[in-house]
């Protein structure tokens, strides 16, 4: 199974390194920033948790796990396919404004998430400070937006399998987690000092106390004997604060940037609380 989104952050350039380091055994699987679910997505726990802040990101999950949601969104899908141009896409994009915009179902937030992000320039998710999608066109003719095996076998897997989805804090997502369980961190990422990075893919920003109490939370969960596993940008701040736990630092490549100057390789870093 393959992500569905292109997302900031997502893990199918990093999977090679990821996989080596997660837990032999594990019960649940939990991942409170789970993004385009690039990781979810290949492990296929039979017991997992995710959770994300942007609730337009998880209408994509509840869409394709429940049964009316799921029809309902491979119509909406091809509508937008069928439909699309330059003033289309602008249309929908404008949808978020609307006052009627949080009364819509799932499948309609759903079908809006992955019809703008593939139609949109080079597979950004960005909002501003009020929450607006804000990504212009891509300039295609026409757009594919799914792979009809690849959404039926994510659909499959999540209704045969204990999968719970929510949109609450991180350390709200990880509460249920105990000695055994596997927890999987993929934050908005530290900032480096000299360069751009991306963080607006929910309203409000991801800063370092954000960071800091991420930290915390980590902490209690290893110290009650829950597996943990966090990625991050190789930064100093980073590194120092979590000095005490398996620090692995691999190479990686930004794909995904609103500026090609902020694009290239950069270091990622996988800290672990286990060996």
């Amino acid at each position: 199974m393959l992500p569905v989104l292109k997302w900031v952050g997502g893990k199918r350039q990093m999977l090679n390194y990821i996989t080596k380091l997660i837990p032999r055994e594990f019960d649940a699987y939990f991942e409170p920033f789970v993004g385009a679910g690039a990781v979810l997505l290949e492990l296929a726990p039979n017991k997992a948790y995710l959770n994300d802040v942007n609730k337009d990101l998880i209408a994509v999950y509840e869409s394709l796990k429940e049964e009316d949601q799921f029809v309902k969104l491979l119509k909406r899908l091809d509508h937008h396919q069928e439909n699309h141009n330059e003033a289309y896409y602008y249309d929908v994009r404008a949808i978020d404004r609307l006052d009627t915009y949080n009364a819509l179902e799932p499948y309609e937030k759903a079908a809006r998430v992955i019809y703008l992000n593939k139609a949109g320039f080079n597979g950004l998710y960005r909002v501003n400070k009020k929450g607006y999608y804000n990504v212009p066109s891509g300039k295609r003719d026409s757009v594919k937006l799914y792979d009809i095996n690849n959404l039926k076998a994510i659909h499959n897997y999540f209704n045969t399998n204990s999968i719970h989805i929510s949109s609450v804090d991180f350390n709200a997502a990880v509460a249920l987690a105990k000695t055994g369980d596997f927890v999987y961190f993929d934050p908005p990422y530290d900032p480096w000092d000299d360069k751009n990075s991306f963080t607006s893919y929910a309203k409000g920003n991801f800063n370092r106390d954000d960071q800091i109490r991420l930290f915390e939370t980590f902490k209690a969960l290893s110290e009650r004997g829950v597996k943990v596993m966090l990625s991050n940008h190789h930064t100093n701040f980073i590194r120092d604060l979590y000095k005490d736990y398996n620090i692995h630092i691999f190479p990686a490549r930004r794909v995904v940037n609103s500026n090609p100057n902020g694009r290239g390789n950069v270091e990622e870093v996988i800290i672990t609380n286990y060996e």
